[in-house]
């Protein structure tokens, strides 16, 4: 196929960012000396008001780097659930339900995850990376497409709480394409931090770091949103908010063909992109036409399998035993491959082949679309030097309440969480949801490094296992990778409340032809169109090294208005 883009490509430096202005503020920083620590940041904090709808400066914010020793480290941007909350308050007082607002709130992570990743790796200021989102909150952006259509298919939910209303929905009505969408309040609570670490910049550039942190979880921000956690019922509280730290741990690493991928652990569906990696390759792609009914079929099955071992084993480490090992084992791998049919379509999730609890019974129902939860974004870069970063910043702003006068939407990300404690995912106080948003990066057998990843909810594993494929078995040329029209399934319990199930749902993009779809229907999927390019298909990111030609490309998913920049 003739992608609509070229893969750009320089010598020195590359970004992809799911908004365009926010891959100009993280190139900006790039041209004035900074790493790509320092320009993910810039980028990924800019997204948390470019894309306010479904990213959260008081969000999540899952981060991979890989430094140029060769020295790899997650950061886990991921707040647990609130010390004191009851440990079956869902099941007791809203019928098994967690309804919206401030009960799904968990501990805001993504500014620690930022400043962590600034203070370990970075080289330049809090204000340095702050200042580009400060700007686009206090003096505008235009409404894009994306953005507008979101607040229209959500009005009830900005319509809900006044403070988001004004916002999201100036002179009473979403936001029309090209107007300007400015955000007053949020722009006041960057400039406060940046403020906080002005004041003690005397002291030193670590110092006035984690003053800027402080100002948000000790200072007067945290006072703000635990008092009004307080007055709408909610449990997040000030000694929640001071204890926070994000986790720096090892990533999961999976042999592939002489690359390496890294992903986040089981705190995350990081596996679960690692594991169906490993099933496709033993299942065996060789003969395959790209998206033809065999191997779409085949992709599928390898998804539920690997989407299967998600939902029977994956939760919290720190709560949950996570036979991750075994999962990725070439034993298990065999076991799942030699349960696939390549002729018929399973209707839903394979058998538990790890013993761990009992699966939750599932809502199985045809009637309706999968809840589509546009929340998420990306951000791909590379530096001069070698490092590398790869993070995806999240949380949405219709299903819970901005923080009057802070323009701060918390995370609401225990809706990832389900209401029976038992469950692997099940939430309990001081416990991690089990985040759908998860970064990857690979090391490629050439000697080369791709940070990639993705937004889309459970689209964002299947989206990046089709581009992988699409670049490193097919041998697509960045750009054409990303383009290629997608697929997903929905045959297993949705990560996101209310967990719906849809027995063989495949969708697929129009661009793959109707006698494919009738090809696959035949073997038993049941199929969904979606239009020919679509948001929900995800929208892929990625910066490639090439060491043979000394190049960096880079490439961003026209799905949503993402570009990447290379100089």
């Amino acid at each position: 196929m003739n992608p609509t883009r070229p893969t750009i490509a320089g010598t020195r430096h590359a970004i992809s960012a799911g908004h365009y202005l926010a891959s100009a503020a993280g190139f900006a920083i790039l041209e004035a000396g900074g790493n790509a620590v320092d320009a993910a940041c810039a980028a990924g904090f800019a997204l948390g008001v470019l894309q306010p709808d479904i990213v959260s400066i008081a969000g999540v914010a899952p981060i991979v780097i890989r430094l140029a020793d060769g020295s790899i480290e997650t950061i886990a941007g991921l707040g647990p659930w609130p010390k004191s909350i009851p440990r079956d308050l869902f099941r007791e007082k809203y019928e098994g339900k967690m309804p919206p607002g401030v009960l799904r709130t968990v501990v805001p992570a993504a500014p620690d995850a930022w400043i962590s990743a600034l203070a370990r790796h970075g080289t330049m200021s809090f204000a340095d990376i702050a200042t580009p989102a400060m700007r686009f909150a206090g003096e505008g952006f235009a409404t894009y497409q994306l953005l507008a259509a979101n607040i229209a298919k959500n009005l009830k939910g900005y319509q809900r709480w006044p403070q988001n209303a004004a916002v999201f929905l100036p002179g009473g009505a979403p936001p029309k394409v090209g107007e300007k969408f400015v955000q007053a309040d949020l722009a006041k609570s960057i400039a406060h931090m940046i403020d906080q670490e002005k004041a003690a910049a005397h002291k030193g550039r670590e110092a006035g770091l984690q003053a800027a942190r402080d100002a948000f979880y000790k200072g007067d921000l945290a006072r703000e949103i635990t008092a009004f956690q307080a007055r709408e019922g909610g449990y997040l509280t000030m000694e929640d908010m001071a204890a926070y730290r994000s986790s720096i741990l090892a990533p999961t690493a999976t042999v592939w063909r002489g690359h390496t991928l890294y992903t986040c652990g089981a705190w995350c569906q990081g596996p679960v992109l690692a594991e169906a990696l490993l099933l496709v390759e033993k299942a065996g792609l060789d003969g395959l036409a790209h998206n033809s009914p065999a191997y779409l079929h085949l992709l599928a099955e390898c998804l539920k399998a690997a989407f299967a071992d998600r939902e029977y084993h994956v939760g919290d480490p720190d709560f949950v035993k996570v036979p991750l090992e075994e999962m990725l084992s070439p034993a298990h791998i065999a076991r799942r491959v030699a349960g696939i049919d390549r002729e018929r379509a399973h209707p839903g999730m394979p058998e538990r082949l790890i013993g761990l609890g009992e699966n939750a019974n599932p809502e199985a129902s045809k009637e309706f679309e999968p809840p589509i939860e546009a929340g998420t974004s990306y951000v791909a870069v590379v530096d001069r030097w070698g490092n590398a970063v790869s993070a995806t910043p999240s949380d949405g702003s219709w299903t819970g309440p901005l923080v009057p006068g802070t323009g701060l939407m918390v995370s609401g990300r225990g809706s990832q969480n389900r209401v029976d404690p038992a469950h692997p995912a099940g939430y309990a106080p001081g416990k991690r949801p089990r985040l759908t948003p998860s970064p990857a990066l690979i090391e490629l057998a050439d000697g080369g490094v791709m940070p990639f990843g993705t937004p889309g909810n459970d689209v964002q594993p299947q989206a990046m296992l089709q581009v992988l494929l699409n670049l490193l078995h097919f041998g697509m040329e960045p750009q054409a990778a990303i383009e290629a029209p997608r697929v997903a399934t929905y045959a297993f319990p949705s990560s996101s409340s209310p967990h719906d199930y849809f027995p063989g749902r495949l969708s697929l993009e129009g661009r793959i032809p109707a006698e494919t779809k009738a090809a696959l229907a035949a073997k038993g999927h049941v199929i969904a169109d979606w239009p020919d390019w679509t948001s929900v298909a995800g929208c892929v990111e990625l910066v490639r090294t090439e060491p043979k030609t000394g190049l960096i490309s880079a490439a961003a998913d026209p799905r949503r208005p993402a570009y990447a920049i290379a100089i």
